[in-house]
């Protein structure tokens, strides 16, 4: 496993990060979760991305396990807040009350005194960006998240955020959004603005939520058991890949893929990892082998005529509307 430098900050993650939407406390049961955080531990990841909202707070409550005896010291662990936990009305959004109580939550389920990021699982246009930011402030200012960031928030919005956590004198070190071969929506604002202020991407679905492995197939109904048939978040955000002409346009990476020596998923995960912006790639799994086949991504130089041949197999298809960013069903 390699690792990267988490923006401009001095924080090192690994390349390939942990990530636990639609599994944790949900989709698999918790001896097949600690599995796989076993598995990611082994071949040398360090970082573990989960938020409070997975699973209805759940997924924290089953990372915490799973990482319980581990030395605190070798792991970077990252949450969120934003998404509603509870009936409430101040259950959700970015306002100080549920930022404040929010951590202390997260804290006690991921059973940590502290966390290494936390980060804005959304951008609340219903609170003053002033005010959450200073919350996030108090946070840092008393040990309890180390770094702060974002997801999925536009260049401007992570623009003005930044200027206050200078004024606060807090780092804002990382942007979350969804990025993949199919999915570039950032690179036109988003990663542009990111670089320049030294903020660095933790990218999830760098595989399209499975489509990118070639498991489905034109014209044939998904695996059972898949993400595209989970009722419970899965199907709702790769449905939009879910038409032939994305998943013609993935069978033909397959002679790509065995040019390199690498399978689709590697692939994948590789392809996100040679913009410069990322800082590292959050896989997420069912089963072990999944985590030691992703984590095999770590390292891969793709060459320019690779690269090259990428593009020109996907271009067509490639989702670059920034309008799409805030889309309802994203939630990692």
């Amino acid at each position: 496993m390699e690792f990267r430098h988490l923006g401009r900050s001095g924080l090192l993650v690994s390349e390939i990060s942990y990530g636990n939407w639609l599994t944790h406390g949900s989709q698999i049961e918790e001896d097949a979760a600690l599995a796989c955080v076993r598995a990611a531990l082994d071949v040398g990841i360090t970082t573990f991305d989960t938020a409070d909202v997975y699973a209805g707070t759940k997924a924290e409550a089953v990372l915490g396990r799973a990482l319980k005896g581990e030395r605190r010291e070798g792991l970077e662990i990252f949450t969120k807040v934003y998404w509603p936990t509870g009936p409430g009305r101040n259950d959700r959004g970015l306002s100080r009350k549920h930022i404040m109580e929010s951590i202390n939550g997260s804290l006690k389920r991921l059973q940590t005194d502290y966390v290494d990021l936390y980060q804005a699982h959304r951008y609340d246009y219903a609170t003053p960006l002033e005010e959450t930011m200073e919350a996030f402030a108090d946070i840092v200012h008393s040990g309890k998240a180390l770094y702060i960031g974002v997801s999925e928030w536009k260049a401007e919005e992570i623009r003005a955020a930044h200027a206050l956590a200078k004024e606060l004198k807090i780092q804002l070190v990382s942007n979350q959004p969804q990025y993949s071969m199919l999915w570039r929506v950032i690179e036109a604002e988003v990663i542009p603005t990111s670089a320049e202020l030294g903020i660095g991407q933790i990218v999830f679905s760098p595989i399209a939520q499975g489509v990118l492995t070639g498991k489905y197939l034109p014209g044939q109904q998904p695996p059972a058991g898949s993400r595209a048939s989970d009722a419970s978040g899965g199907a709702a955000m790769i449905a939009r890949f879910m038409n032939d002409e994305v998943l013609t346009t993935v069978q033909r990476l397959k002679p790509l893929a065995e040019q390199a020596g690498l399978s689709m998923a590697q692939l994948a995960v590789a392809w996100v990892l040679q913009n410069p912006n990322v800082s590292s790639a959050i896989i997420g799994a069912s089963r072990p082998e999944q985590v030691y086949d992703n984590a095999k991504a770590s390292g891969v130089k793709l060459d320019a005529d690779l690269l090259e041949a990428i593009d020109e197999v996907v271009e067509p298809i490639v989702e670059r509307d920034p309008a799409k960013t805030q889309s309802p069903v994203t939630r990692p």
